[in-house]
């Protein structure tokens, strides 16, 4: 049982959930993309006095490590492993796509039993993985250019319930019948779950050697 700030930066909207055994305390959301550095440091201060604690009474402290923003990810993951090191407590890594597909499972006990999260990675490409519903992978991370033949060896065989920010352009391509589509709302809260699970089974990252998954590497655009 543990006290974990749980830090989500990864993607569009920002979130950070202080969580005690897992249950939430309090959240805290940002919706500007490109504010997340100036406001993950103030928004932790102001969540730890809400909650009524002090970053001493912090037992680790977990951040999605990727896939996703690629500023997103660094704030997180820079911000983890400095108030890990200066408190002296572990950290703890989770995927983004493994979050999403955990929000799903969370929010839709109905669905099909293959989730299948979509980050949308600019143009026709995007971050995804396929999940079974105890969240083992059936296809690995991986950055994926859509095309009309996308999924097709898993669709002929099984349903599978696509969602995240990349599942709409992935709709308009599609025909199976086994394709389903929902609006799955995830934020830290749910990174929260995931996090207890692998604090009591000691489950931790090295500070030192940690670092974020981006899937593919970072390209610039200059002016000629």
């Amino acid at each position: 049982m543990a006290i974990i700030l749980n830090i989500d930066t990864a993607l569009e909207n920002a979130s950070i959930c202080l969580a005690r055994d897992g249950i939430s305390l309090g959240l805290a959301f940002n919706p500007e993309v490109r504010e997340h550095a100036a406001w993950l440091q103030p928004a932790i201060r102001e969540l730890l006095a809400n909650c009524d604690l002090r970053l001493s009474n912090l037992e680790a402290v977990a951040v999605i490590a990727g896939p996703g923003s690629y500023t997103g990810l660094r704030v997180g993951m820079a911000s983890a492993k400095g108030l890990c090191y200066a408190l002296g407590i572990p950290m703890i890594t989770e995927l983004s796509l493994t979050q999403m597909a955990w929000a799903a499972r969370q929010a839709k006990p109905d669905a099909p039993n293959l989730l299948c999260p979509l980050i949308d990675a600019r143009r026709m490409e995007v971050f995804t993985a396929l999940y079974d519903r105890r969240l083992g992978f059936l296809l690995a991370p991986a950055a994926m250019v859509l095309n009309e033949q996308s999924f097709g060896d898993q669709l002929a065989v099984w349903p599978i319930l696509f969602f995240g920010s990349g599942a709409a352009k992935w709709k308009g391509m599609q025909s199976s019948h086994n394709a389903f589509f929902a609006d799955v709302p995830c934020d830290a809260r749910n990174l929260a779950d995931l996090s207890e699970e692998k604090f009591q089974r000691a489950e931790f990252a090295d500070i030192a050697y940690a670092e974020p998954l981006y899937l593919k590497e970072f390209q610039t655009h200059t002016k000629k």
